[in-house]
Formats: structure tokens, C-alpha cells, sequence
């Protein structure tokens, strides 16, 4: 009996045998600087962005100040420094998953990313329909 491969959401063309695309150095300072910069314009309510890296993957949390910090949301790195993949994080299952953005794509600015979880979780859902104002760089 033939099964089905499993179905892909993000990146197709990679094979399971494939490595995951790491992003260099230069890719991780910008994303942090952009996270950190958007953050500062659009949510005073964040003391700070903090951001971490495991192979393909970018970790996103927020600093509230106060000593509480949120995990907000994971990026997956494709290739591209404008793109990223994007899963919330889930307090309930303490786990990342894949989620649409707004925009209704499976990927997006990092900008779009901290909008919709700082959106969810600082509970300011007009992120969710309001345009983004940064332009990405590569």
C-alpha cells in the first residue's frame, strides 16, 4: 500500500535529508536590531527584545521590565533575511507552532511576526490590521 508523503507547510524543495538553512551572522544582527527597533516605535510596553539562535531558528521573547519575560514567537530561517517562517509560541502546550500571519501567509517580516504575537499577548489586536512602517533590508 503507497502512503503519502507528509505534507509541507514551509519550504518545500528541502528533502528530509536536507540541512536547514543557518543564518549568518550578519542576518542574526539585523534581525535583532529590526525586532528591537520596531519594538521600541510600536511597543513601549516591551523594555526589550530578546533573541536567541539554534541552528535555523530565531526564539523571540519580550522583556516586560518588571522581571517577567514572555516567549512571543520562533522564526525559521530560509534563506532570506526579509522572510522568515513564523510559529507563536503556545503557553497552553508550552511548544512553538506554526501559525498563518494576518497578511495570511506562512512567512513574513520579523516586523509582522512581533506584531502578531505582541498583538495576541499584550492584547492589541489593531497590530493585527494595521500596515507595517519598516521597510525590511536584506
Amino acid at each position: 500500500m503507497r502512503t503519502n508523503p507528509p505534507i509541507r507547510l514551509w519550504w518545500p524543495n528541502f528533502g528530509d535529508d536536507d540541512p536547514m538553512p543557518t543564518p549568518p551572522a550578519s542576518t542574526k544582527s539585523s534581525l535583532t536590531q529590526r525586532l528591537t527597533g520596531h519594538a521600541r516605535t510600536r511597543w513601549p510596553q516591551l523594555d526589550a527584545v530578546r533573541v536567541r539562535f539554534r541552528a535555523g531558528f530565531a526564539y523571540v521573547d519580550g522583556d516586560l521590565g518588571d522581571g517577567e519575560v514572555l516567549k512571543l514567537f520562533r522564526l525559521r530561517y530560509g534563506g532570506s533575511a526579509s522572510s522568515w517562517g513564523f510559529a507563536i509560541y503556545r503557553a497552553s502546550h508550552d511548544d512553538y507552532q506554526d501559525t498563518i500571519l494576518p497578511s495570511g501567509t506562512l512567512a513574513g517580516s520579523p516586523e509582522q511576526a512581533l506584531d502578531c504575537a505582541c498583538g495576541l499577548y499584550l492584547g492589541d489586536p489593531t497590530a493585527w490590521t494595521e500596515p507595517i512602517t519598516d521597510t525590511p533590508t536584506n
